[in-house]
């Protein structure tokens, strides 16, 4: 049976995180009403004059940085030709033969692919190669009702990168990573909020398959209608197989654009592709090109620390296993909240454990963000302080976790007004020890023949007398001791 390699492609549209659109004023402002954030410009109305957005250009130079593209001296806009209800001007404003960057790659890391993938990952390491990114404003939104379609201006306008990858991506599972990469970059440059179920990062994807050992790229399908990481990997999933069945049946396929249906699992036809549309690209005669090298140098000053360092960082700083530091560095939210909380920890290591555990579980299942925990960072460090110090142990420290998530109280309070300090004075356990010993001779007969797990009974009971109190390094200690 022949087998089918599969080639996908990317293109991905990012909506930049300004205060304002890309050639005029009014605001970028998710969730206001039908049409209210407009103006004679976004509208397209005669005479009206676009006024290019330096932050919107800035944020371009620093995404092009952060993904290692080339950047020219010069960028200049032109005009693309199209007639469609969401572009008013019957033209597009963005960019083609001169674009803002060139080249570039997004490193596909580990922890970026779904987690039941993370163990068979066929390429590791792998870069997946861009052809270009360039910035152009974004179109209006339509909504299609039942028997009309009402179009919303709000978004006409908004600055909008267009991240075009080569056909790099052989799997669903290497989609999902590249896009989840390319998320976080956005994220941590501050370049974009990146919320896919806001509309800020849109997705087009290209696939085709072809027989293995043969080099000309099969019949390119393109895939629509995609508003999750997660629902590109599934509908890559059913339409790689769904290609290659038509293929091995003596089928043809035609380029098309299919629609993904989340609900249903599986794609359908939207429209074939005959030709490839004429733009009519022209220089925009309203906007002159853009010299870059102020831009580049105003980049670089905001340039972040990258996730991959972070990682590194995290490792040779605080002593957290690569897993871990890969984990925390995800989410530059949670980067950050570790970060301040190890920072006067005596034991970082631990630290991450409490974040990535119960913490993780806590606003979890609270349904909260990072941002909104109400154990602050500075008070997490504190509780395990006092853990590692001893003053209580991990059991009342779990016991403490709990009421300050509730309450949003120190931990040193909370231990004070329940009586949580732990017992670390060695005559007063061992006076327990003695009291444990003595109630339970055959545990101890057996730990003296030999059964050294006895002590685990011995130290359960002392602890249970101690209602929970003694420290249980030391209660072991002291127990063994007098066990000789």
């Amino acid at each position: 049976m022949t087998e089918y390699i599969a080639t996908i492609g990317l293109e991905v549209h990012v909506q930049l995180k300004t205060r304002s659109k890309m050639f005029c004023s009014c605001a970028v402002e998710f969730g206001a009403g039908p049409n209210t954030n407009v103006c004679p410009v976004c509208l397209g109305l005669p005479g009206a004059l676009p006024v290019m957005n330096e932050e919107a250009l800035r944020l371009t130079a620093l995404a092009g940085l952060m993904l290692g593209c080339e950047i020219g001296p010069v960028c200049k806009f032109d005009r693309k030709n199209y007639f469609y209800p969401d572009m008013p001007k019957n033209y597009q404003i963005s960019q083609y033969d001169v674009p803002f960057c060139l080249g570039g790659a997004v490193p596909l890391h580990d922890l970026a692919y779904p987690k039941d993938a993370q163990k068979t990952i066929a390429t590791k390491d792998k870069k997946v190669r861009l052809v270009r990114i360039h910035l152009e404003e974004d179109v209006a939104k339509s909504f299609h009702m039942e028997t009309a379609t009402g179009i919303d201006f709000n978004r006409a306008g908004t600055p909008l990168l267009e991240i075009v990858g080569e056909p790099d991506i052989a799997s669903p599972e290497e989609a999902f990573a590249y896009l989840t990469v390319l998320q976080q970059l956005m994220i941590y440059g501050g370049i974009s909020d990146a919320d896919m179920e806001k509309g800020q990062l849109r997705c087009d994807v290209n696939v085709s398959v072809r027989p293995v050992g043969t080099e000309k790229f099969g019949t390119k399908i393109e895939l629509k209608n995609l508003n999750s990481i997660s629902g590109v990997r599934r509908a890559l999933a059913y339409d790689i197989p769904r290609q290659i069945e038509v293929l091995r049946g003596g089928g043809i396929l035609d380029q098309e654009t299919r629609r993904w249906d989340d609900a249903r699992g599986e794609t359908t036809l939207m429209r074939i592709k005959e030709s490839a549309h004429d733009y009519r690209y022209f220089p925009d005669p309203d906007l002159l090109p853009v010299r870059t090298e102020a831009l580049v140098a105003a980049a670089k000053a905001r340039q972040p620390e990258l996730p991959w360092d972070k990682r590194a960082r995290f490792v040779s700083d605080f002593g957290v296993s690569e897993y871990d530091a890969s984990v925390l560095a995800s989410d530059l939210d949670l980067a950050s909240y570790f970060e301040t909380a190890a920072k006067g920890a005596k034991k970082p290591k631990n630290v991450a454990n409490w974040i990535l555990n119960d913490l993780q579980s806590a606003i979890a299942s609270a349904s909260v963000s990072i941002r909104d925990c109400p154990v602050r960072p500075e008070g997490l460090d504190e509780l395990v302080n006092l853990i590692d110090s001893g003053t209580i142990n991990s059991r009342q420290g779990k016991e403490v976790f709990v009421e300050m998530f509730a309450t949003g109280k120190n931990a040193a309070v909370i231990v004070e007004e329940k009586g949580l300090k732990q017992e670390s004075d060695s005559g007063a356990i061992e006076a327990l020890a003695d009291e444990v010993i003595a109630a339970n001779p055959g545990p101890v007969a057996d730990y003296k023949s030999g059964k050294t797990s006895a002590v685990n009974f011995l130290k359960g009971q002392l602890m249970k007398l101690s209602k929970g109190k003694a420290n249980p390094a030391m209660a072991g200690e002291i127990l063994e001791k007098k066990l000789q």
